[in-house]
């Protein structure tokens, strides 16, 4: 679901909305709908726009993640920002609450990424494998509780869920996500991922920007955590 109070940034060019879990992104096979559609809605309601209104989607973020996701209002700003994209001038930071915490505690995981598109499902290979693209992040762990530590992940490369198979992959599975490795799953399906902030410059101003997303307020122990690093 979508709601107003979701727009954590926006103008005339950009817009940021922080995703509730189990939202898709884009419409894809499934025919749900999708976020975009949504806020499309959303905006044609609120401005009262004759025709169609435009939004590109600038990332996706996987269908059980939370979080920051960038759109562009225009195509202007479309362009330029799939150009930083490529150009990996766009920053990704997530936070993750994983099972087990990290050995080292910080440091950066360079892996190939072994895409399956029967089962919609990555694997983390240590060496060139077949049509496997390298996959980077840094990370650092944040805090822990009893059970559960929390990482901060900040992407170098974006691949087909690549930080759910980087840490599986260093055995500290994330938590609630079943299909890669997680002891159980989480309440509302979800898994405890959370597109934390994204960083750029600005298409039209050129001026730097960046957006931090709540995590999501429904989850206490999200909640617990962020009020700890605080």
């Amino acid at each position: 679901m979508f709601s107003p109070d979701d727009i954590l940034y926006e103008d005339n060019h950009l817009l940021v909305v922080n995703k509730r879990c189990g939202d898709l992104v884009q419409p894809d096979k499934s025919g749900g709908s999708a976020l975009e559609d949504r806020i499309k809605a959303y905006l044609k309601r609120r401005d009262s726009k004759p025709g169609e209104v435009f939004l590109g989607v600038v990332h996706r973020i996987d269908r059980p993640v939370s979080g920051a996701v960038l759109f562009a209002k225009t195509s202007k700003a479309l362009a330029r920002l799939n150009e930083m994209i490529r150009e990996g001038r766009i920053g990704k930071r997530y936070w993750a609450l994983t099972e087990r915490r990290p050995e080292p505690e910080s440091g950066e995981l360079c892996h190939y990424i072994l895409r399956d598109g029967k089962t919609n499902r990555s694997k983390a290979c240590d060496a060139p494998k077949g049509d496997a693209k390298q996959a980077r992040l840094r990370y650092a762990t944040l805090g822990a509780s009893a059970r559960y530590t929390l990482v901060e992940i900040e992407l170098l490369t974006g691949r087909h869920h690549q930080i759910r198979a980087q840490l599986s992959k260093i055995g500290c599975p994330i938590r609630g996500d079943l299909k890669y490795g997680a002891r159980r799953s989480n309440p509302d399906g979800g898994i405890s991922l959370h597109s934390r902030s994204v960083s750029f410059e600005h298409p039209v101003r050129h001026e730097p920007g960046a957006v931090t997303a709540p995590v999501p307020s429904s989850d206490n122990l999200w909640t617990y955590f962020e009020r700890s690093v605080r």
